[in-house]
């Protein structure tokens, strides 16, 4: 009888003894702190280039100008150059990678983004941004367009004549000097007719004023279409381009783009060209200041995760082999300096606002 107590009272307390070790055996769920991920903002450089092409193409009887019409120095090689003739420099504001953080605690249910992400402000309502237009940067050339010029169609020499019996019969090619003759001949009977023509009018001959103008007109094109023959041609090509340029907080300069005359204005990463350079200069007192005064004796500040910029500000220069092409004075938000905003602001009793284009504090308010 004893023995049977006995095994009743361990078939008791096994059960319950099991039951109490699995229970404490399970894994406590872990707690999880979420918070509000946003970006301070940084500043990019957009440059709109308007450069000119200057082309020049010699003609076929440049070494006669001289001998033929008296026109000195007559350019006999060919030469493409690329002049830039405007700049306009512009900034414009995208998420810095360096500067993402989380909002923490009270601060992280009153944040307001901008639509890039952005920290707007925290109690701050922040209007709807309207929407933004969106740059096409070309940094591409477009082919020519054939204009339909050809020298060959102002010289109506023929390129070989027929032979006689001194030669068997044979054609003959005609010399460059023989078409060039030709040329000039053509030039110097153009301004003889201008002149008739002119003299026709004085005598009164000449009564239909219009037929005049435009009969005067075909002889000096002419005339100009024929000296191209001898001075070559030049023509030129306008184009417009935009570069952007996001400089790191310590940038002070970089290739923005390049100047090939051959290719035209192309990007950094085109060696072709001689490079346009980029520069900026800091204003290191400010920056210092900022440094100075943004340090806090507060061990816990940053906990909450709330940042804002003081931005920095520079002077830009666009520079072209030691020659200044453009320059502007612009706040460049990286070039500042980031502190953590104080927590008795965060407590929800204060209203903040941001500019989100730099992430200064744009006004605190008691709500």
């Amino acid at each position: 009888m004893k023995y049977l107590v006995l095994i009743i009272a361990l078939l008791i307390v096994i059960p319950s003894h099991g039951q109490r070790n699995k229970k404490d055996e399970e894994p406590v769920a872990p707690t999880y702190v979420e918070g509000i991920t946003y970006a301070l903002p940084r500043t990019g450089v957009r440059v709109h280039v308007e450069a000119i092409r200057e082309k020049f193409e010699p003609g076929p009887y440049a070494a006669f100008a001289e001998q033929l019409l008296g026109i000195q120095n007559a350019k006999t090689r060919a030469y493409s150059k690329w002049s830039i003739t405007n700049i306009k420099i512009e900034t414009f504001s995208e998420p810095d990678p360096e500067q993402v953080h989380k909002a923490m605690g009270d601060g992280a249910f009153d944040v307001s983004l901008a639509s890039n992400g952005c920290l707007a402000g925290i109690n701050y309502k922040y209007p709807d941004a309207s929407t933004e237009e969106v740059q096409t940067n070309k940094s591409f050339q477009e082919p020519d367009l054939d204009d339909g010029f050809s020298f060959a169609y102002f010289s109506d020499t023929p390129f070989f004549i027929p032979g006689d019996s001194t030669n068997s019969y044979r054609a003959t090619r005609v010399s460059v000097e023989q078409k060039a003759a030709e040329a000039a001949k053509r030039i110097l009977n153009s301004r003889m007719n201008q002149y008739d023509l002119a003299a026709l009018r004085i005598d009164g001959e000449y009564p239909d004023g219009k037929a005049y103008e435009v009969s005067l007109e075909e002889l000096k094109q002419t005339e100009q279409d024929y000296i191209k023959l001898f001075v070559g041609r030049t023509t030129y090509k306008t184009g417009s381009y935009s570069f952007e340029y996001v400089p790191g907080s310590k940038d002070k300069n970089a290739v923005i783009f390049r100047i090939s005359d051959e290719n035209g204005i192309v990007p950094s990463s085109d060696l072709s060209g001689k490079p346009v350079m980029i520069e900026f200069e800091q204003e290191e007192a400010l920056a210092s200041q900022y440094a100075k005064n943004a340090k806090s004796d507060n061990p816990t500040a940053g906990a909450k995760g709330v940042y804002y910029r003081m931005p920095g500000f520079a002077n830009i220069s666009i520079t072209y082999e030691l020659n200044t092409l453009a320059s502007a004075h612009a706040t460049i938000a990286q070039f500042g300096t980031v502190a953590p905003l104080p927590d008795e602001l965060l407590q929800g009793n204060y209203s903040i606002s941001f500019h989100p284009e730099t992430g200064a504090i744009k006004s605190v308010s008691i709500k």
